[in-house]
């Protein structure tokens, strides 16, 4: 290891994508997802007939057809976006003093957290921030995320120091940058639309009946993003989308609001994904393509998503400030060039 090689390390963990926008990579990459018990709280001796019967023998398909339609030719949109934040947070943080590679790594997929784990050990690092690129906390993303870690711990002898991030969905420079990119889209559009919707991914209802936070954090997120634009109770509204089986999840659900709202007089929308840090096909193709379509089919006559954060510089701004709190107190080089985070 060089000298001044640094010692301490950030795994920017995002959720995951399939290696190609093909029937078998997209069988591999969702037999991965949905095998996760963080995921699907379903018993494996009841769930395992049904994904591996019925899901992975129908819907690779449908969802190959779904991620063709926003590949890019540099790859999948998540991959490339979550790529370029770990690039640029490694700049951002070594000018703010603080030199410390950051890898990108998925829950599901390529490149593994562990993988990206066994790259930093043998550079040396010595202690590791988990970064999740999910503002809000669910089981079901942060939880599953310090999991993978924890397994891949459990095969390390010499491990190094870990911390781990749990959300920062009212951090006042996330919340910012959220604002900064809704003001830039009504400065690109000429105006506000007449609603902003505002879209997270759902749970399970059940989910958050045992006591998961994820359904509190995004309606904080919501009213403090609405306060930081000055917007009124009736001109925004929070749903939720990416439902999946037949439970009740966490509502109202996006599309069928996004209909109500156009058969109820609405003419013009905003929509904008405050938990999505990174446009991937929950924000290209579900809501984009298919929510856009719904509402405009059911007499809505202005439908404009607001693109994610990506690599916005008040959004890595944010990352880079939320990093720098949680690596505080940890030496971030070797003893000849040691910096303490401040």
């Amino acid at each position: 290891m060089a000298d001044n090689a640094p010692t301490t390390a950030v795994l920017l963990c995002n959720l995951g994508t399939p290696q190609a926008p093909t029937t078998a990579a997209l069988r591999s990459y969702l037999a991965e997802f949905l095998s996760d018990p963080r995921v699907v709280e379903i018993p494996r001796a009841a769930w395992w007939p049904i994904l591996h019967g019925i899901i992975l023998r129908t819907r690779p398909a449908r969802s190959a057809a779904k991620y063709r339609s926003i590949w890019t030719a540099e790859g999948s949109p998540l991959l490339l976006w979550t790529q370029k934040q770990a690039l640029m947070l490694q700049g951002w943080l070594a000018q703010a003093g603080l030199p410390t590679t950051v890898l990108p790594a998925m829950r599901y997929g390529q490149p593994a957290i562990a993988a990206q784990l066994q790259a930093l050990m043998a550079q040396g690092v010595q202690r590791v921030l988990v970064l999740p690129l999910y503002p809000q906390y669910s089981a079901t993303t942060i939880a599953s995320v310090n999991d993978a870690v924890n397994q891949w711990s459990t095969g390390v002898r010499a491990l190094p120091e870990l911390r781990f991030v749990n959300g920062y969905h009212d951090q006042s420079d996330y919340i910012a940058a959220l604002a900064q990119s809704v003001r830039q889209h009504w400065q690109r559009e000429g105006g506000r639309a007449e609603k902003l919707l505002i879209s997270f991914h759902g749970i399970p209802q059940r989910n958050v009946r045992l006591g998961d936070p994820y359904a509190e954090q995004c309606h904080a997120t919501t009213e403090l993003l609405a306060r930081e634009l000055q917007l009124n109770s009736g001109e925004y509204q929070l749903s939720f989308q990416s439902r999946f089986g037949r439970a009740e999840w966490l509502q109202p659900y996006t599309e069928p609001t996004a209909i109500a709202l156009a058969q109820g007089g609405t003419r013009s929308l905003d929509v904008i994904c405050p938990g999505f840090t990174s446009d991937c096909l929950e924000t290209l193709e579900e809501i984009n393509q298919e929510v856009r379509d719904a509402f405009l089919k059911a007499g809505g006559q202005s439908f404009r998503y607001i693109p994610c954060l990506n690599d916005s510089h008040a959004w890595i701004t944010a990352l880079s400030r939320i990093a720098q709190q949680h690596l505080a107190g940890w030496p971030v080089a070797d003893k000849n060039t040691s910096q303490i985070a401040a």
